[in-house]
């Protein structure tokens, strides 16, 4: 059964669920009717940070046009363009034991793509989520809904996996960003 979790949470993903080493992080949302008529195109990024919170490289900046870090440990799914249907819109598949050891914190993000362009936010986006389920079995672990918090903002921190004490933990944040992408790239020490 999951463990559904409230901003600010945090919760032991590896020491609860013994010998779990492959897991499968989805994203979805749905979008309100009241849009505008344009098209909204949400993406998922992976940040693989250090301990500061900063990537090490552009390769530890995954998204659909960088689909995984250097060694493969984290693969983004693909680019879903509308998010239309039930269930998880975007997926990453992360292989716990083989992400690098510098790698302390994957943070998980939601971002719209040409916001400013198409004059939309989060506060026209509802029912998002993050999961996160075993690649072996299927069962849903943890799940974060993050409500209706968001009104002006074009990026979200969803959450992040984290290491502590050599297990790996989740942390449900949602926090927004009024700047989208170009904020979080900019915060997580990358040039926009």
């Amino acid at each position: 059964m999951a463990i559904n979790l409230s901003k600010g949470q945090k919760v032991d993903l590896t020491k609860t669920n013994p010998g779990l080493t492959k897991v499968i992080v989805g994203l979805g949302w749905d979008t309100n009717k009241y849009d505008g008529g344009g098209d909204f195109d949400l993406d998922v990024s992976i940040f693989c940070a250090n301990a500061a919170g900063k990537v090490a490289s552009d390769k530890d900046f995954i998204y659909f046009n960088n689909p995984q870090n250097a060694n493969g440990s984290v693969v983004h799914s693909g680019d879903n363009r509308t998010g239309a249907g039930d269930g998880d819109d975007e997926q990453v598949k992360v292989d716990l034991p083989s992400v690098p050891a510098e790698v302390e914190k994957i943070a998980f993000t939601i971002t719209i793509y040409e916001a400013d362009t198409r004059n939309q936010n989060f506060g026209q986006v509802s029912n998002a989520y993050v999961r996160i389920l075993s690649e072996l079995s299927g069962e849903e672990l943890i799940r974060f809904d993050l409500g209706e918090d968001f009104s002006i903002e074009t990026g979200v921190v969803v959450g992040e996996l984290y290491r502590h004490a050599g297990e790996w933990k989740f942390s449900a944040i949602g926090n927004g960003y009024k700047d989208g992408l170009s904020g979080l790239v900019r915060d997580y020490g990358l040039q926009a």
